[in-house]
């Protein structure tokens, strides 16, 4: 006689799809197979062998009186509920509020809400343009995107919309309020919202349109220096980051002096495609790994050889409103010492969120794992810390009497190669960034610093070693 042993193990999940923020890899499948010791009881009960079955410890059970008392609850709101209610609803919101209440990203996936991940991986979607999330039972704003209506209307990152329309935002889920920013192009929506520093709510009427995101922005700021804006990590944001920082090099003609990489109001996106762009910049070494309770949710993501830019000195700005993957990014290049980070504390949202479909139609979005930048540090709730703090500020030039140099002097000789530093000087100030962005310029001023130290501590040429 054989003794089979049945222990309470949760059932292995394969294939899940990893994504970050608010966005997810489309098409993965989760599939569950049967584990060997299930084959093996299978086997002996075919065979008529005794079976020994050892039991869940019942203090770790979900206890029968709040299975009870659940079902009484379904029972009375069918029975005394105002409206009638049908089964299908009323187990799909059991749903929706145990995944709601586990933390502000988990959250249950009808066909709607499925298609809508969808479209916003894809970067084309319909909607006001705004990345939001839930605080105090209100939303708010992670981030305007780029371009879109929403920031176009003076909608700001770290705004609270109280109301959307006339409907009050209290006691909304995230989805919900997220259907009613969603609408047909061209009607328009009242936010009303509260703002820090705003003694009473602000209301802002932003007209819906298509929401096509382009997530890569590029160009040489001046001589030798260049400027990329990733808005969100997109499905190809990996690709276009690469061609990006080729084309800068391209048409500056040779190697940049510095890159500035803008990650402000970056609300996140696809994981894959922050690793990607990391990589571009980085030689060798660990880039994010992520820690669950499921072995699938164990992941590491190293450098692969190869610097797009190994000489280039590069600043990376966040700010409060740079979440998720563009914390992956800041980190990994902050931990590497392949960057320096400027500008405010950033988001702080370090979480993974799987994408485990139920059936064909319906899904959950369910965090399982968290981030760790290159050395160790958790970026949940903490977010990165940038090593040059420069909060946004206004610049205007301060009037002053000109002062008189020698070559305001009648009769003074002429310096070497003085029309030429005029011209240079001209068209500095024609290609100089502009003056309402104060972290932009600052960026751009410790790139030339360290640009010209580089420069002095090269060698000259036929130097001994």
């Amino acid at each position: 006689m054989r003794r089979v042993r049945r222990f309470n193990h949760a059932p292995t999940m394969s294939a899940l799809a990893l994504a970050s923020c608010l966005t997810a890899l489309p098409g993965l499948i989760h599939a569950q197979q049967p584990d060997e010791e299930t084959r093996r009881l299978l086997e002996g009960i075919q065979h008529g062998e005794q079976v020994e079955i050892e039991l869940p410890d019942p203090e770790e059970q979900l206890p029968l009186e709040d299975l009870r008392k659940f079902a009484e609850v379904f029972g009375r709101i069918k029975d005394a509920y105002v409206e009638e209610v049908d089964d299908r609803r009323l187990l799909e919101s059991a749903i929706k509020g145990m995944l709601s209440d586990l933390d502000p990203h988990s959250t249950y996936l009808a066909p709607k809400d499925y298609e809508q991940l969808e479209e916003s991986t894809s970067g084309e979607f319909g909607g006001l343009g705004i990345e939001v999330g839930m605080e105090d039972g209100f939303v708010k704003v992670i981030s305007p995107i780029d371009d879109t209506p929403a920031q176009k209307a003076g909608v700001q990152a770290g705004d609270l919309i109280i109301k959307l329309g006339d409907q009050p935002v209290k006691g909304m889920s995230l989805e919900e309020a997220v259907k009613l920013m969603r609408g047909k192009p061209g009607t328009v929506l009242t936010l009303t919202i509260m703002r820090e520093g705003e003694s009473a709510p602000i209301e802002i009427d932003v007209k819906r349109d298509i929401i096509k995101v382009t997530s890569i922005k590029s160009r040489i700021i001046e001589n030798g220096y260049g400027y990329v804006r990733i808005t969100q990590f997109q499905a190809d944001t990996g690709s276009q980051f690469t061609t990006a920082l080729e084309d800068l090099e391209k048409e500056h003609g040779s190697d940049l002096d510095g890159l500035i990489i803008d990650l402000r109001n970056n609300p996140g996106g696809i994981l894959q495609a922050a690793v990607e762009a990391a990589d571009a910049l980085l030689d060798e070494g660990l880039i994010v790994y992520t820690e669950g309770r499921i072995q699938s949710s164990r992941l590491r993501f190293n450098a692969k050889p190869g610097d797009i830019m190994p000489n280039t000195a590069i600043v990376v700005l966040i700010n409060g409103g740079s979440a998720s993957a563009s914390e992956i990014l800041a980190g990994a290049l902050q931990d590497q010492e392949r960057a320096v980070v400027m500008g405010t504390q950033s988001f702080g949202k370090g979480s993974v969120q799987t994408v485990i479909p139920l059936d064909e139609t319906h899904a959950i979005k369910m965090t399982t794992a968290r981030y760790y930048t290159p050395d160790g540090r958790s970026i949940q709730a903490k977010g990165i810390k940038p090593d040059i703090e420069v909060k946004p500020a206004q610049l205007t030039e301060l009037d002053s009497q000109p002062f008189f140099t020698e070559a305001d002097l009648s009769g003074h000789l002429e310096g070497q190669d003085e029309e030429e530093q005029d011209a240079r000087e001209e068209e500095s100030e024609e290609t100089a960034p502009a003056n309402q962005d104060y972290q932009l310029r600052s960026a751009l001023n410790l790139l030339k610093g360290l640009s010209i130290l580089n420069k002095r501590n090269i060698p000259e040429q036929g130097s001994a070693d």
